[in-house]
């Protein structure tokens, strides 16, 4: 699982040969997804673009299909994980080799998306994290935020046997066996940390790269103060179920 890269060799757009799309989930997002759209066709502009509207009420879905994106509308709101696995389902249905995801608040930078790509498309890794503290001087939030981070950290680095930094972190680049294995199935409420115990236990390679995030927006967080510490339990009670859940079937393989 991820442990912490010390080099990336982040690969020019023309030399990715993949069928490479990015999965943009986005709640609400109308003042930023448009412009997060813009950076990711200005680092590549081979990627195709979808983007998961997750039952918003504004108008997220217009602005995006306005800048050519394919737009995915869910009729009602599921949550960042039913949202990302919807986007990791048509990524894999219409064959895909390569995936980004890059949320719609506009706190990942796809500037820095060849960090990520790098050891995807070297084949070293099957999954790519950008993690806010894997370097000093890095990501600044709130002490209980950190302080929950690190605790998360800690745990799922004791449950795979490999240190995490970030466990919480989106911002992610995957191959065709990756982006099967989360088509079939992804945690549904807060789920970065739930999968990354799960793509321990299904033996894929993970690997975390250091990036910078920047402050989102637009929008509002999932997570506010008085939410941290019923997510806190609420998340480590999931790695604790988690641990005796049986494996599921990568689509790839069902098939």
């Amino acid at each position: 699982m991820a442990e912490v890269a010390t080099e990336t060799r982040p690969p020019g757009a023309a030399a990715i040969a993949l069928k490479r799309i990015a999965i943009v989930p986005a709640f609400n997002e109308q003042e930023s997804v448009t412009h997060v759209i813009e950076e990711i066709r200005a680092f590549d502009p081979d990627f195709e673009v979808v983007v998961v509207d997750d039952g918003s009420t504004d108008g997220t879905a217009a602005a995006a299909a306005r800048l050519g994106a394919h737009v995915v509308r869910l009729p009602f709101n599921l949550g960042i994980g039913g949202a990302v696995q919807t986007g990791f389902r048509y990524a894999f249905e219409h064959g895909f080799e390569l995936a980004v995801r890059v949320d719609g608040d506009g706190q990942h930078d796809p500037a820095q998306l060849g960090l990520l790509l790098g050891p995807v498309v070297a084949g070293e890794a099957d999954i790519v994290v950008g993690s806010r503290f894997a370097s000093d001087g890095g990501y600044r939030s709130s002490r209980s935020r950190r302080v929950g981070i690190s605790i998360l950290a800690k745990t799922v680095s004791l449950l795979v046997r490999r240190r995490v930094t970030d466990p919480t972190s989106g911002f992610q680049a995957l191959n065709r066996r990756a982006i099967a294995l989360f088509a079939a199935d992804y945690p549904h409420d807060y789920p970065e940390v739930e999968a990354a115990l799960m793509v321990h236990k299904h033996e894929l390679r993970m690997t975390e790269v250091p990036v910078h995030m920047r402050e989102r927006s637009a929008g509002q967080s999932s997570i506010g103060a008085l939410a941290s510490v019923y997510y806190m339990v609420k998340v480590l009670l999931a790695l604790f179920v988690g641990l005796f859940r049986k494996n599921v079937t990568p689509l790839e393989e069902a098939r």
